[in-house]
């Protein structure tokens, strides 16, 4: 692995980042965009593709020696070698809900080492909401400009809030990973915010059983761990990144005291 890195100075470098990336995606869903599909049949806007273009010069800047595995980048078939160290970037993430001009879109950049995500921003421009955390160093949330610190809860006595997934729902999945567990209420988000409303303290769990890919989650997973929560597979170990094909099984982030 390369030396050890700074990571509060590279966060710290890594919002304006985020920030700018998003007055690009916001640039564009101020108009009357156009919609591709990718040979995966999902979709893409230039608004994608201008957030990745902003970024990963940025990244190269910054660390020059780290490889960067991209969502776009891949799909072109234009994937780095990676070892114990790389970056994860979605430029944009929750295209669907960008289609659907619901705000609940979001960038996300973040930093794996030795399959787990390290350092991670998650930026929604619609809403001007910005998460950002490392490993050792907590998480904090950026809302219209105010900062403050977040963390993962332990969930209240009169159950889960269970967040789950706006435009990929398996709601019979759901009601089965549910059985036998206390709830309190259920609400849908898009985008990798649902994994930062975990770890915000506004949700206790994120189940997520459909397919991601590790550029999906990253970001908000490092979010929640630098908050003191968790994501692991259905079978319980912690949620690893550098595999061969970058796809995620089944997963649930959790908060703090919660991983059951």
């Amino acid at each position: 692995m390369n030396a050890t890195l700074d990571h509060r100075s590279l966060l710290d470098a890594l919002l304006p980042v985020a920030r700018s990336a998003g007055a690009a995606i916001m640039q564009i869903y101020a108009t009357d965009f156009a919609v591709r599909g990718k040979t995966d049949a999902s979709p893409v806007t230039d608004a994608d593709e201008r957030a990745e273009a902003l970024i990963l010069p940025e990244l190269a800047r910054l660390t020059p020696d780290i490889p960067v595995v991209s969502e776009e980048e891949a799909a072109a078939g234009r994937i780095p070698t990676v070892g114990e160290r790389f970056w994860l970037v979605d430029p944009l993430d929750g295209t669907k809900e960008f289609i659907n001009r619901n705000g609940e879109f979001t960038v996300n950049i973040a930093l794996v080492e030795q399959g787990a995500p390290v350092l991670g921003v998650v930026f929604a421009p619609a809403l001007d909401r910005l998460f950002a955390g490392a490993a050792g160093l907590g998480a904090f949330a950026e809302d219209r400009g105010a900062r403050r610190s977040i963390a993962a809860r332990t969930p209240p006595t009169e159950g889960l809030t269970v967040v789950a997934s706006r435009s990929h729902g398996d709601a019979e999945a759901l009601a089965a990973f549910l059985a036998g567990r206390k709830v309190a209420s259920q609400t849908n988000a898009g985008s990798s915010l649902k994994l930062c409303l975990v770890a915000a303290g506004e949700a206790d769990v994120y189940p997520r059983l459909g397919r991601t890919m590790e550029w999906d989650i990253a970001a908000g997973d490092a979010v929640l761990r630098a908050a003191g929560g968790i994501v692991r597979t259905l079978d319980g170990p912690a949620l690893r990144y550098g595999k061969p094909d970058f796809a995620n099984p089944h997963f649930a982030a959790w908060g703090a005291s919660s991983a059951t």
